[in-house]
């Protein structure tokens, strides 16, 4: 069982900052990819960004330049420090992980999901 805990969202004014925390534990032996989605009011679910085990970065490119991700030193943990928020960055965002277990099989996995909402 592999569970992703996310933690950081909250209510921010245009303009203000914001760091998501996403931390990844249970039955986890390498992971491949670490990313964070969002999902708007009557929208699709979309990709934020995400980094792959060999240290490839891809944003989306309506948060390119305002949002980094990165990984932390327990490397099951993955941030999205986000600047320069926008109303329109208001969903909620999930955490997701591409992960090996010991055994060699692949699992993709969700966290629970944390709001950002941005006033305008």
């Amino acid at each position: 069982q592999v569970q992703l805990v996310e933690s950081g969202g909250d209510l921010v004014q245009a303009g203000g900052s914001l760091r998501l925390s996403c931390a990844a534990s249970g039955n986890i032996f390498s992971i491949n990819s670490m990313g964070w989605y969002r999902q708007a009011l009557g929208k699709q679910r979309e990709l934020v960004a995400s980094f792959t085990s060999g240290g490839e970065t891809n944003y989306a490119e309506s948060v390119q330049g305002r949002f980094t991700i990165s990984r932390g030193n327990a490397k099951n943990t993955v941030y999205l420090q986000m600047r320069g928020l926008k109303p329109e960055d208001t969903a909620v965002y999930y955490c997701n992980a591409l992960f090996r277990t010991i055994t060699g099989h692949e699992y993709q996995t969700w966290g629970q999901g944390t709001q950002v909402t941005v006033s305008s």
